[in-house]
């Protein structure tokens, strides 16, 4: 691995460097501009808070294309009766602050610190983050966020206070945005998000489509 310097924001090639099981590099800070570099370059942040910060990018990575997108009837049913009204960058604060406090399986605190909150949310101001609420008789009840880079959707989090509540919210974001978006980064495998279609693919083929992105914008 390798240590990055808090004074220069920088990152090693993905491409050429493979790292440690995913870690590319420990340290540096969490600057806008850092962690914005570091999503253009397929490498993002993920540690406990409190440690050091610690850099991935995974191969194989977990990833969906919109064309492959599976909704199984009962979903349909759901989408198609309005049980849950969604909407696009309503509320992106508490979208993930709703991330940031839903207990995974197997996890005894949360990985998304407040500083790391800030700057999610720093980004979203500048139209590079979005959020999908989910909503049910007016109250939040589910949600996603992550960062757009060209056609390339970096999704970071997604909550569910009821059931299916984040599993429509992705499969809206997906239908409504499927001329508009080429690849879902998913980061790390969960059956959830395979249950809809998501798949590995080598780190090398998402790091392509990645830099096609970042050169048409």
């Amino acid at each position: 691995m390798v240590r990055l310097d808090e004074n220069e924001i920088s990152f090693p090639d993905p491409e050429l460097y493979d790292g440690h099981k995913g870690i590319i590099a420990f340290g540096g800070d969490l600057s806008i501009e850092r962690i914005w570099l570091g999503y253009q370059l397929g490498i993002f942040p993920w540690y406990n808070p409190g440690e050091e910060i610690l850099w991935w990018c995974p191969d194989p990575r977990f990833v969906l294309f919109p064309k492959e997108l599976k909704v199984s009837k009962s979903m349909r049913k759901i989408l198609n009766k309005n049980f849950f009204t969604i909407t696009e960058n309503q509320n992106f604060r508490e979208v993930i602050k709703n991330c940031q406090q839903t207990r995974r399986k197997g996890q005894d605190s949360t990985w998304l610190s407040n500083e790391l909150m800030d700057v999610f949310v720093k980004l979203h101001e500048y139209g590079l983050a979005k959020s999908i609420e989910v909503w049910k008789d007016d109250e939040l009840v589910g949600g996603l966020y992550g960062i757009q880079i060209g056609k390339v959707f970096c999704g970071e989090s997604m909550f569910a206070k009821v059931s299916n509540a984040s599993k429509a919210g992705f499969i809206y974001f997906v239908e409504n945005n499927k001329n508009k978006i080429e690849i879902i980064d998913c980061q790390s495998y969960t059956e959830h998000l395979e249950s809809l279609g998501a798949k590995m693919i080598p780190k090398k083929e998402f790091l392509t489509i990645l830099k096609k992105n970042n050169e048409l914008r």
